[in-house]
């Protein structure tokens, strides 16, 4: 009995080692086609705006429109190409504002960058690049997701500087219970979570997945097909170190955040989907807390929308920045 148990072992044992060693040959062979075929496919797509020096490195600066007041788009985590991205609504903010995208380093056509991913250096970037594209503050800041962060911090450092921040379905800069959000962006978790994802993309199988998720970037949201097709050739290539440096450095930043007094003589518009307020816990509470922190002159609406609301959304997004300015002057 117990020789017919080994050799029913040592077959399971064959069967595992075969699979493994196809999985590994696959990568490899994923791999290999990956780096001789795909490898310099970006190269073909040029900047959208302009590239400025910051820091002795490019950044993308991509600016539409002739309108005396300036908003200033700031992506969230994870965006392929951003100025590709936020292309409707730039167009139909542009038809009244000056409106500026600025891609962080380690997204779209920026370069990568060893700097650590704080606040503080967020903040300069984003001030160096705007300057060397030849803008001038104030501005209007309107921030995606953990670019709320950043704004809060600059607009507590550089008050003068922002005359107004639209925020869209923004990281809250306040305490939370820990969540399942909280625990992905753990150090160590949001490293591991890096790791396989980059594992994806240098063996080619993000081509494959990528494929079968579904996106609101389509003709019918306002995008054209060059936008289309250029943000899903830089989804291929959006992980790097720069970008898993963001995410390790977001609960920090929060918390750093949540320690500054924001200026509440500065105006806020916090736009707040639906639906991520419904996934948060406490969401409604959270948001109420976020609104108090930023003080007197916050106000909030909510879209009924998915957390990228701004690709499907962009008519609600601009009557709502329409209607808020106007109330300032």
């Amino acid at each position: 009995m117990s020789k017919i148990k080994k050799k029913k072992g040592k077959k399971i044992m064959y069967v595992f080692a075969w699979i493994l060693g196809i999985i590994v040959c696959l990568n490899v062979i994923g791999f290999a086609i990956n780096k001789i075929f795909f490898s310099n496919e970006l190269e073909a797509i040029s900047p959208y705006g302009e590239m400025v020096e910051v820091n002795n490195q490019k950044m993308h600066v991509y600016s539409m429109g002739q309108g005396e007041k300036t908003i200033v788009l700031l992506p969230g985590f994870g965006l392929p190409l951003p100025s590709a991205d936020f292309g409707p609504l730039m167009r139909e903010l542009s038809k009244e504002y000056t409106v500026v995208t600025v891609e962080y380093f380690g997204m779209g056509f920026s370069d990568e960058t060893d700097t650590p991913r704080t606040n503080e250096n967020y903040m300069e970037e984003i001030r160096t690049a705007l300057s060397m594209a030849g803008m001038k503050p104030p501005y209007i800041l309107m921030p995606h997701s953990a670019s709320g962060i950043y704004s809060e911090y600059y607009a507590a450092k550089y008050p003068d500087e922002v005359s107004a921040i639209i925020m869209l379905d923004t990281t809250p800069s306040v305490s939370m219970e820990p969540n399942i959000q909280t625990f992905i962006l753990e150090p160590r978790n949001a490293k591991i979570l890096y790791g396989f994802n980059r594992l994806l993309q240098e063996t080619g199988l993000s081509r494959i997945t990528n494929r079968l998720l579904p996106s609101d970037q389509t003709v019918e949201n306002g995008y054209t097909e060059n936008e289309i097709s250029d943000n899903k050739l830089f989804s291929y290539h959006v992980v790097n170190d720069t970008i898993s440096n963001q995410v390790s450095s977001l609960n920090d930043n929060v918390n750093e955040v949540n320690s500054v007094v924001f200026p509440s003589e500065i105006p806020v518009l916090k736009l707040i989907s639906s639906v991520s307020q419904k996934q948060l816990k406490d969401g409604e509470e959270i948001q109420k807390n976020h609104l108090n922190r930023l003080g007197a002159n916050a106000e909030s609406q909510i879209i009924d929308g998915s957390h990228g609301f701004f690709q499907t959304h962009v008519t609600d997004i601009s009557d709502a920045t329409s209607n808020f300015l106007k109330k300032l002057n």
